[in-house]
């Protein structure tokens, strides 16, 4: 929507001397998505994928699990009291049948960290509503080697074209075990960037993406591995540092997590024989 970006003038100092010049920042907007035309959630984003990013948030929350239960989704005109337009609110249609949650005030949201849950019950909400939990999928399971992780961060910079013009926005890929770059989106929450790849692998009717590594460009939260888990990914790999109870939650659900992949060294938090690296730690 042409959106994305937008030009500032700002006064740039350099070794001392200074000038004005334009510069070129990320758009940051609300987004509200409703359900069934209540209000469920806003979250702040970067505009595009907005569709996609409603349908990922979706899944995460363990309301949507496939194209089929997902009707339509529509901006809501009139979002405005002149009536306008603003494409900062977008309304979710279930398909017929499909559950709605119970939307109140007091909404169990456990997707962030500030939900007030403690780290046992933030668990047990991923495991009771998750539909495919890593350790749970069918098959034999995604198995890559740390070689080929390692060449995952170049290339999801290289991705990045906003962050490019930027420098300010946050990225999400999805990865075949062989290397192969499925899709990436990028935005200004590292959330909001998963949620779009996900949600754009729900509308194309490929979940449970159990045969995909989730690389993301900042750190691995608990927020995010639950999207990964929630999405069937069986591998999230990140270029910072996990926290605690993403750790907790990936060795809970057998979610392979690697942090501070650079270059090639990485930290495995969880979920090693994924990576070949289970001998050799019991070896050691």
């Amino acid at each position: 929507m042409g959106r994305v970006t937008e030009r500032r003038r700002v006064i740039r100092v350099r070794e001392g001397s200074a000038g004005a010049r334009p510069d070129t920042l990320v758009v940051e907007e609300p987004l509200e998505i409703r359900l069934n035309g209540k209000p469920l959630a806003v979250t702040m984003r970067t505009p595009g994928d907005d569709f996609a990013l409603a349908a990922g948030f979706l899944v995460s929350e363990g309301v949507l699990a496939s194209a089929a239960e997902l009707a339509n989704i529509v901006y809501c005109a009139g979002a405005t009291d002149d009536g306008a337009n603003t494409y900062n609110v977008v309304d979710v249609r279930l398909a017929p049948g499909v559950p709605v949650p119970d939307i109140s005030l007091e909404r169990n949201v456990y997707t962030s960290s500030s939900c007030g849950l403690c780290g046992k019950a933030s668990l047990e909400a991923v495991r009771t509503t998750a539909r495919w939990a890593p350790g749970s999928l069918p098959g034999p399971g995604v198995r890559l080697t740390p070689q080929t992780l390692s060449t995952f961060p170049d290339r999801l910079r290289a991705a990045q074209r906003v962050f490019d013009r930027t420098g300010g926005l946050h990225a999400a890929a999805l990865f075949r075990p062989d290397g192969e770059l499925l899709d990436v989106r990028e935005d200004v929450g590292r959330h909001n960037a998963v949620d779009k790849v996900v949600g754009r692998a729900l509308q194309e009717d490929r979940l449970p993406l159990s045969s995909c590594v989730l690389m993301v460009s900042g750190r691995a939260s608990f927020e995010l591995a639950q999207k990964a888990v929630m999405a069937g990914i069986p591998v999230l790999a990140a270029v910072s540092a996990p926290s605690s109870l993403a750790v907790d939650l990936a060795a809970e659900t057998d979610l392979t997590l690697v942090g501070f992949l650079r270059g090639s060294s990485m930290n495995v938090y969880a979920g090693a024989h994924r990576l070949g690296l289970d001998e050799a730690v019991a070896g050691s």
